[in-house]
């Protein structure tokens, strides 16, 4: 770890990711939901995002033209309502007083009579349109445009501090600026500055740049200093929420998966990027969405997982390739990702249109429930998705991730439905009804994915599994001490690298993390022999945050999981309501039966389930709340 590093995250690292501000145990009941609160995001934001379609070369002409198309489509009105500027907006910093400066020559309504220019003309037209703006900075001194390429369009001018023109040492000025002045209403900052710019960097070596960090080494996790990123990103949060003391903003956090961010980007801001950049092709939309799938408990209202923008009407996802680019937005549909398209409107079809613009889709992906999917059924040819909707409906996509046509067997149990009773199925790509008891044969083309509003009868008549209910089960604490990469994540051909090096490494931190209805490392869950359909798997040494929505019992089978490979310290369980004890288990040991646990949670708030180990080993054993669930 650096210096540098090392100083900026001190005081973080005496807490956990997600323990209370000076509580010395992180396992310790706080009695609140911990997910940040600063800004605003109930449902996943939608809109529209320069990067995809212009790279840095964007202006006022192109930007409108997107907002204008929005408007004039409908789309706008369907939700797509963020009007996003990345990369390419500025000129330089204005020295001495470090004034970033707006390319006035591409933006003509930011020139002013004193040259400061300013960009509150443009967000006061969006706005005026029923529209919102956002912008786009780096948490370090230069931009990803400037860390990693010298010929993009639109490169900040001038002497080496004027055209640093990221966040670094500019925070509170920046934000004043971009949330206050100017009346942007989403800031998505990058990380190359921190990431990038090595001593080893060309333009560091040759004295174009300054060198800082790095506090990311994006290929080696354990060589990033976390604590140091995430201090970083807090303070940027702090100076958001101090502007803007209504909180009527996004905070996008674009660390593409690295500097473990799975773990506290939901204790910090609005959205946060799972991966990499996405590229228009099969392969490379498979690698973003495997890198948020498994994480459907570290989704929730106010806080998303972001796999990237929609390329939808690009490459493998153009018009005439309508069935993957139905595949790509019911995904995105089903992780209740952000949905922000990537296209250049100005060229938009019919065709595409209808498929942006699919109001069944979006409903899924805006559906106030906020429940990320969870996978019923995984492999690497098909997985069956399957999320809880607010009504009580359930959602349904069944994938192919293949070329090859492929078959598959829809059944109740997937959608924790009763099998005896009719299931209502209504495809909402084709709006036809079909109806099934038990179980539903289907036959899917090439890299297609059939996607179902469905309704049944719960098989748990009086409540819910809390998987299913992904959006108010937060793993507070989950447990890991030493992160690692998360190796299931899909790893085609790097498109801008085709196969020069060694190929692409696991990198996005995360494996064993909290799940819903499987163990942190993916495997079903099973305790002495027993396997259960249903539950949450965690790390022992974990909290659990849970909303309760009325409801007044919780019940759960407990124990070390057989997967197990430590197996030497018990676990004792225990269920806290509003950060009162409600009940507890002895230690259990592994190989030990499952051990009810059953609470009443009248009139509970916030309920919170701790798993607490007899010691702090390095890699926690995994533990089981099996067939975990709320009842009235």
């Amino acid at each position: 770890m650096n210096r540098l590093g090392t100083l900026m995250g001190a005081a973080m690292l005496a807490t956990t990711a997600g323990a209370a501000i000076g509580q010395t145990d992180p396992l310790a009941p706080t009695g609140q939901w911990s997910i940040d609160a600063r800004g605003s995001a109930p449902v996943p934001p939608m809109g529209w995002n320069s990067w995809n379609a212009f790279n840095s070369d964007i202006d006022e002409t192109k930007l409108l033209a997107s907002a204008t198309a929005l408007v004039t489509t409908g789309l706008a009105a369907k939700g797509y309502r963020y009007v996003d500027i990345d990369d390419g907006w500025w000129l330089k910093r204005r020295m001495p007083d470090g004034r970033l400066i707006i390319r006035a020559a591409n933006f003509p309504s930011a020139a002013t009579p004193d040259g400061a220019t300013s960009f509150r003309p443009l967000t006061d037209r969006l706005h005026a349109m029923g529209l919102k703006a956002g912008i786009y900075s780096d948490i370090g001194r230069n931009t990803c445009g400037q860390a990693y390429t010298s010929n993009f369009a639109n490169q900040p001018q001038g002497r080496i501090d004027e055209r640093e023109v990221g966040l670094y040492g500019h925070v509170d000025q920046d934000i004043a600026l971009f949330m206050g002045a100017w009346g942007f209403d989403l800031l998505k900052v990058d990380g190359c500055g921190i990431r990038a710019m090595t001593p080893a960097n060309p333009h560091v070596a040759s004295g174009d740049y300054r060198a800082l960090g790095p506090l990311i080494d994006y290929d080696t996790l354990p060589d990033t200093d976390i604590a140091g990123v995430r201090k970083l990103y807090e303070a940027v949060a702090v100076a958001m929420a101090r502007t803007r003391p209504a909180h009527d903003y996004v905070f996008s956090l674009c660390l593409w998966g690295g500097a473990d961010v799975r773990s506290w980007a939901r204790f910090v801001g609005q959205m946060s990027r799972t991966s990499q950049d996405i590229s228009p092709d099969w392969e490379r939309m498979l690698h973003n969405f495997d890198s948020a799938v498994r994480r459907e408990l570290y989704a929730h209202p106010g806080s998303w997982n972001d796999p990237d923008m929609l390329y939808i009407g690009t490459g493998a996802f153009a018009a005439d390739h309508p069935v993957e680019a139905r595949t790509h937005l019911t995904l995105w549909a089903m992780l209740s990702a952000p949905l922000m398209i990537g296209y250049d409107l100005r060229k938009l079809t019919p065709a595409l249109l209808d498929i942006l613009g699919n109001r069944a889709i979006i409903a899924l992906d805006q559906d106030p429930a906020g429940n990320q999917a969870v996978l019923a059924f995984d492999s690497d040819t098909v997985q069956i998705l399957v999320k809880t909707l607010a009504d009580g409906d359930k959602a349904v996509a069944i994938v192919n991730r293949t070329a090859a046509p492929a078959d598959a067997v829809l059944t109740a149990r997937h959608m924790k439905l009763r099998p005896d009773t009719d299931i209502a199925l209504t495809d909402l790509w084709s709006g036809t009804i079909s109806r099934f008891r038990e179980e539903q044969p289907l036959h899917l083309a090439g890299h297609e994915t059939r996607v179902f509003r469905v309704r049944g009868v719960a098989a748990r008549a009086q409540g819910l599994y809390l998987s299913e209910q992904t959006g108010r089960v937060n793993p507070a604490v989950d447990g890991i001490v030493e992160p690692e990469a998360d190796p299931l994540v899909h790893r085609g051909v790097l498109p801008w690298r085709s196969t020069r090096g060694d190929g692409e490494h696991p990198a996005y931190g995360g494996w064993g993390g909290a799940r819903a209805d499987a163990t942190p490392y993916g495997q079903a869950l099973k305790l002495h022999g027993v396997s259960l359909a249903n539950g949450i798997g965690v790390l022992a040494n974990s909290r659990i945050e849970v909303k309760n929505a009325g409801y007044r019992r919780f019940s759960a089978q407990v124990g070390i999981d057989d997967s197990a490979r430590d197996r030497r310290m018990p676990v004792r369980f225990a269920v806290y309501g509003d950060g009162r004890l409600l009940t507890q288990t002895e230690p259990v040991p592994y190989g030990a039966v499952p051990v009810a646990i059953d609470a009443d949670v009248t009139g509970v708030a916030i309920i919170e389930l701790v798993a607490r180990g007899a010691a702090d080993p390095r890699y926690p054993d995994p533990v089981a709340w099996g067939e975990a669930a709320l009842d009235r």
